[in-house]
Order: C-alpha cells, then structure tokens, then sequence
C-alpha cells in the first residue's frame, strides 16, 4: 500500500487527522529517525487533536452565539477595574455548571455583559459542557412558534436539559406578555438539575414591572437567585466612551 492508498484508508476509517498528517509526520520519523511506536503516537495525537477541534466547533455552532468570537482574552477589564474580574474566571472554569449553579450578569447597556456571557459560554463548551444561547426576545419568540407548531414540548425539553442555557439582554426589548410564565417554567425545570446565565440592564428590583407578572417573577428569582454568582458589570459603558473617543478626535 502505498502513500496515497494509505491516506485513502485512513479517510475511509473517519481519521481524516491521520491522513492529512500522515505524510509529514513520515518525512520527521526519517528526519528523526523515530521509533515506530513514537510515529504511531504522533499520528494518533494528530488524530486526537482534529476530532477535538471538530467537537469544539460543532458545539460552539450548536450554542447559537451571536457573536461566536466573543472571548476573555480580548475583553478589556481595565476599562470597568471595579468589575469581579476574578469571578469572571471562576464562571469560565464551568465548576458553576457541574454544580448546577446560576449567573446574573447586571448593568447599563454597553459594559460587556453580552461579551462576557458569549466568552464564558465558549470557555464552557472548552470545558465538555454543552451551551445554548438565546436573546431573551429570541427565546420567547421560538417558544411561541413552537407552541404553534405543536412543537413545544420538544423545545422545552432542548432548552431545560442542556447543561448551560444563557439568556441574554433582558429587558432590552419588549417581551410578550406570558414572557413571565415561561421563563418561570424554564428556570422552574432547570432549578438545581442545570446552570442558568441570564444578562440584564435592569436590576432585579425591577423585574416584576419589566415582565408584568410580580408573582411568577418572585418565584422565577427565588429559585435562580438560591445558587447564583451574581456579577455587577459597570457603571461605565463601553458605547459612551466610543461616542466621546469620535468626538474627541
């Protein structure tokens, strides 16, 4: 078998890291002057390491972020000191998921909550935990279609059993009036089985007026507040001073 009709079978066998490895590695073993199980190790890494690639990917579009290169790595702290920068990095560990705990991420519009919450939600997914992201208006949207379609109960199952569902930019826009109830449900399911983020520009004083239901937000608050890591993001806004740095130059 030659080279070529070796990379055919390794594609055949689904290890396309192999195969696309296969020839340089063969030109560093006679370079090296490898043993052959150390060649056989660096295949097998190579093949290791495009499956975990794959499985990155995959999960990251499954997620639906809506800016999926959202990361910590390029999230300027210095801009809001005050943030609880080490409890940003608590979160993205995913030790909140594996014990089945909440976030609320609270501030003006422009401090980075959404980038936050994308970028903690990737370092999760890096961390074998599947995320679903969701707008808050987007999530009720698909809830209500579902519901139309006779489809609910399917969609309900999908967002109350995976293991991270973040909810972003609530009261950002305005939500249907049985938005309370099924939040409440959603939250209701997912209390100490799975983790819960949820973004906001409003305090939590505030929700009862922003969904319009005081009771069903009561309970929706004190069942995601029981084990939640809540992080304050502000007073500062990011779009403010992009305004002032326009103007200024």
């Amino acid at each position: 078998m030659n080279l070529v009709e070796l990379q055919r079978a390794l594609r055949q066998l689904r290890c396309s890291g192999m195969a696309a490895g296969l020839e340089p590695r063969l030109l560093e073993a006679q370079t090296a002057r490898l043993a052959p199980i150390d060649f056989l190790s660096t295949l097998v890494g190579d093949e290791l390491l495009r499956r975990q690639d794959r499985l990155l990917a995959r999960r990251v579009q499954q997620a639906g972020f809506r800016d999926p290169d959202k990361r910590l790595d390029t999230f300027d702290f210095d801009f809001n000191k005050k943030m609880n920068r080490r409890l940003v990095f608590e979160l993205a560990t995913g030790h909140f998921v594996a014990q089945h705990a909440d976030g609320l991420l609270l501030g003006p519009p422009g401090t980075g909550k959404s980038h936050l919450a994308q970028a903690i939600g990737f370092a999760v997914i890096q961390q074998g935990h599947g995320v679903c992201y969701r707008e808050a208006h987007v999530l009720l949207e698909e809830l209500a279609d579902a519901q139309l379609g006779g489809t609910r109960k399917d969609y309900l199952r999908h967002v109350t059993t995976v293991p991270l569902l973040v909810i972003d930019d609530l009261g950002m826009k305005r939500l249907p009036h049985t938005a309370a109830e099924d939040l409440l449900e959603i939250v209701m399911r997912r209390y100490e089985r799975a983790s819960t983020l949820i973004t906001s520009n409003r305090p939590v004083e505030d929700w009862g007026k922003l969904l319009g239901d005081t009771a069903a937000v009561t309970a929706l608050l004190d069942r995601l507040l029981h084990h939640a890591h809540v992080l304050t993001c502000g007073p500062r806004s990011w779009r403010t001073r992009l305004q002032t740095d326009r103007s200024a130059s």
